[in-house]
């Protein structure tokens, strides 16, 4: 099982302090970014999920202790997240996952709000992040993000019946990251909803979407990163 950690600046390429959630598996490093709850158990089981796969996963709080209960409340964090904090946060994470597995080659995944910060990480941290699974998600408005700047593999996961990141924009992302010249697929799960990898929500979850999605994000992280 794995540990409630704090991650600080140990002459990484970021400063300031993040709690997280670590467990290790042993192989490459993964990034798990949280959706608008927060670090909720369901975050805390996706990173064993990684970790029982053989990779090293941590997620990163980014709420710093709080998670939301109702829609309202995660709107209200999630809006209120700054966005140089956020990317320094995250920043952490990476570093963490290099100095632990001794490797500059990380995957990111991420859900929801997680979605779109995993597609900025990505951006910032070119030097280390090869790998990007954004899962129904685009960069939070405001956030100055230049997808060019990606150099990792990226493979999405959106969804047919999703109001808030629908096929179009699922389209549009993939056209972004190719007319930079990246290597980027985003999937479309026909008959899938918002959040349908959450399987904490059954109002959401949707089994043979969710297990497709998690075998083809396996797939990539191991293509990229090496065998988990």
């Amino acid at each position: 099982m794995g540990d409630h950690v704090t991650l600080t600046s140990d002459g990484g390429q970021t400063d300031g302090s993040v709690p997280g959630y670590f467990s290790g598996g042993g192989g490459p490093g993964v990034v798990v970014i949280h959706e608008w709850w927060g670090l909720t158990p369901h975050i805390l089981d996706v990173v064993e999920r990684f970790a029982a796969a053989g990779f090293t996963a941590i997620a990163p709080d980014l709420y710093h202790g709080r998670t939301a209960t109702d829609e309202h409340e995660a709107a209200s964090l999630a809006g209120a997240l700054d966005s140089t904090r956020v990317l320094d946060d995250l920043g952490l994470a990476v570093d963490h996952l290099v100095e632990v597995t001794g490797t500059r080659r990380v995957g990111v995944v991420g859900y929801c709000l997680g979605g779109g910060l995993a597609l900025a990480l990505g951006a910032a941290r070119p030097d280390a992040v090869v790998a990007v699974a954004p899962y129904y998600g685009l960069p939070p408005e405001g956030m100055a993000v230049d997808l060019s700047q990606i150099e990792a593999t990226v493979v999405g996961e959106f969804a047919e019946l999703d109001p808030w990141y629908p096929p179009a924009a699922a389209s549009a992302l993939q056209e972004s990251l190719r007319a930079a010249g990246r290597d980027a697929t985003i999937n479309v799960h026909r008959g899938a909803g918002h959040a349908f990898f959450n399987d904490a929500r059954h109002d959401t979850y949707a089994v043979e979407p969710a297990l497709e999605a998690w075998e083809r994000t396996l797939a990539l992280f191991r293509d990229q990163l090496g065998d988990g």
